[in-house]
């Protein structure tokens, strides 16, 4: 038994010294089962660079063409002619501002180039007053190439607005805006036609609304901007992203002549109101009583001991006009015209513009410790009266 064992333990260690040199000089004679525990070679297709990928969670990008084309066809070029002679705003700064160095010479043509927006296909036009005052020759020149005169219906100077019609076929009309849901950061689009080089397209923000006591006019309610406006798209439109008009671009803030990112523009609402009156009566009705008001200082106030800190202080009443009949002395305060309250001359002025002439107003007054109630039959407001030549 001893010596069986003793050859088998010869025999195995003869296999395994044969199997060691065979796998060191010749592996391949070796057979290869079982699985092969050799790394996996996985074949990876690197990504594009992250630039080139698409980028989740930012917007794509915004185009406003909808709204450009929708109302672009609506906005002319206005082009006011005025007879030769030697122009008494030659030496106005801001009617050089507007026409540019021709309009001060003698005997020269004047010329001056706006904008206007189309309202009604029956071809009534709304532009700035500025843009046609004084012009004996209208023009307006379509965005499809047409051009044809313009017959002035009438102009508002306190808003300084104008209204124009012509008599063409096809007439495009821009779609009005609701003014009352603009806001402050609302996308809005400038259409005129800038330096005279044609209609262009300007985008922005609404960056203020109600914007007043800037000189302008005497009714000021204006829509601010920092859409790019310039010389020459005064009469032209601010539109919405749909294309709706919202208002009538009108002036801008500026040291150089060029946009510097303040516009305004006059609401469309105020717009058609006065439309609609030098339309139907050749001129806008505004109540008037007759009063000189100034915003009311805090210092007055704390002066004379008064228990109220807004309001519009009436320096003068006219003798014999509507709010002195009426009861009114200067050194009142004005808290409310109807059921309106006014806190600032501008909100008085409307307010009472909105009145109707021959109706009677009550209005609400301070007088030292006393608050009481003024009944003042409204007039008609009178023209405004032009600065000497």
């Amino acid at each position: 038994m001893r010596r069986l064992w003793l050859l088998f333990s010869q025999a195995a260690t003869v296999a395994l010294a044969v199997l060691f040199v065979v796998g060191t000089l010749k592996p391949h004679w070796l057979p290869r089962g079982g699985a092969s525990v050799a790394p996996e070679v996985v074949s990876i297709r690197t990504a594009p660079p992250a630039a080139s990928a698409p980028v989740v969670g930012l917007a794509a990008a915004v185009s406003y063409s909808a709204a450009a084309q929708r109302a672009a066809p609506a906005v002319v070029s206005v082009s006011a002619g005025k007879n030769g002679g030697r122009n008494p705003h030659a030496q106005d700064p801001w009617y050089r501002y507007f026409f540019g160095e021709r309009g001060g010479g003698q005997n020269e043509p004047q010329l001056g180039v706006g904008s206007g927006v189309i309202v009604s296909a029956q071809g009534y036009l709304l532009t700035n007053n500025h843009v046609v005052e004084g012009a004996s020759d209208i023009e307006i020149r379509l965005d499809d190439g047409r051009e044809t005169k313009a017959t002035l219906v009438g102009t508002d100077p306190e808003t300084d607005l104008a209204v124009l019609k012509v008599d063409l076929d096809r007439m495009p009309s821009i779609t009005l805006g609701d003014v009352e849901s603009a806001k402050v950061g609302d996308v809005v689009l400038a259409i005129g036609n800038p330096f005279n080089v044609g209609q262009t397209v300007t985008s922005g923000i609404i960056s203020a609304l109600g914007r007043n006591q800037l000189g302008l006019s005497t009714f000021e309610n204006f829509i601010q901007t920092d859409a790019a406006i310039n010389p020459g798209n005064s009469g032209g439109a601010l539109v919405d992203v749909q294309g709706h008009l919202l208002g009538i671009n009108t002036a801008i803030y500026s040291r150089s002549g060029g946009s510097m990112g303040i516009g305004f523009a006059i609401p469309v609402d105020l717009a058609r109101q006065v439309m609609e009156g030098l339309i139907k009566d050749g001129r806008v009705t505004r109540g008037w009583i007759g009063v000189e008001p100034r915003d009311l200082p805090p210092e007055y106030a704390a002066t004379f001991n008064l228990p109220i800190k807004d309001g519009v202080l009436i320096s003068g009443v006219l003798k014999d006009g509507p709010a002195g009949r009426g009861g009114m002395r200067p050194g009142d305060v004005v808290l409310t015209i109807g059921p309106r309250q006014v806190a600032n001359t501008m909100q008085l002025l409307n307010a009472v513009a909105a009145l109707k002439p021959g109706s009677e107003a009550a209005i609400g007054v301070q007088r030292g410790d006393q608050q009481l109630q003024l009944k003042v039959t409204v007039v008609q407001r009178p023209p405004a009266q032009r600065r000497p030549q």
